[in-house]
């Protein structure tokens, strides 16, 4: 596992997706240039329908759904609290449960390490996208900074992609964002406060929310951090 890792040709391949199936080849081909363990996409939507491709042993999937893991798994709920990467050491894993399903992830061949991009898409859908694999820290941090900011790009590619074959899902078709609001909204997306940006963008705070509420209005978001979520899923702002 490198520190990064060319994708040339990955995203030409998702763009190309005609079916779900399609991305399920496209996450096997994305595991074996990472050197990855495992890769996984997986989506629930506001009716708790679900569909994920990925590179899981399939006993380790039915385990998961016969143990009723979607409940305490700490990645899924720590991910639903967020919409920033996470890595898996700063989840919560105090708990028995936690403590248990983790012993028998890695019985099931799931890494020690992990990292998880939470994305939020139209109608109350929600979907992770998690990488994992078996390392020391220092070489997972390094893979995880030298990866992140393509990693966070396929995630929203593949969730595009995955809405674009599902009828009814596709995201409503947005007015363009001014360069000062997506300057002001990707800002935001990477963590900065409301003063952090305004500072940086030389402008007041006022000047700033006026720019962060038109980006808003325009992606059709009920507050802040549902336009952030709606922007990066979108592709409009890029972190």
């Amino acid at each position: 596992m490198g520190t990064t890792v060319r994708l040339d040709g990955l995203i030409e391949r998702l763009e190309s997706a005609e079916s779900l199936s399609d991305l399920q080849g496209a996450i096997e081909d994305l595991r074996d240039r990472l050197g990855a363990d495992n890769i996984v996409y997986h989506w629930v939507n506001a009716n708790g329908q679900q569909y994920g491709c990925g590179t899981y042993d399939i006993e380790w999937v039915n385990r998961y759904v016969e143990k009723g893991y979607l409940r305490v798994d700490p990645v899924v709920i720590g991910c639903y609290q967020r919409f920033h990467p996470v890595d898996w050491k700063r989840l919560d894993w105090s708990s028995r449960a936690a403590r248990a399903f983790i012993q028998d992830a890695i019985a099931h061949g799931v890494g020690n390490q992990g990292y998880s991009i939470p994305i939020r898409g139209p109608n109350g859908q929600f979907a992770i996208f998690s990488l994992n694999h078996s390392c020391g820290d220092d070489d997972w941090q390094s893979f995880t900074e030298g990866n992140r900011r393509d990693l966070i790009l396929l995630a929203h590619f593949f969730n595009q992609k995955a809405l674009e074959f599902e009828p009814g899902r596709r995201p409503e078709a947005a007015q363009p964002l001014s360069p000062r609001e997506i300057e002001a909204m990707t800002l935001l997306a990477v963590g900065y406060s409301r003063a952090q940006a305004a500072d940086t963008l030389s402008i007041s705070e006022h000047t700033l929310r006026v720019y962060v509420e038109s980006a808003r209005h325009k992606l059709g978001a009920l507050n802040t951090t549902h336009a952030v979520a709606r922007a990066l899923s979108r592709g409009v702002i890029m972190v």
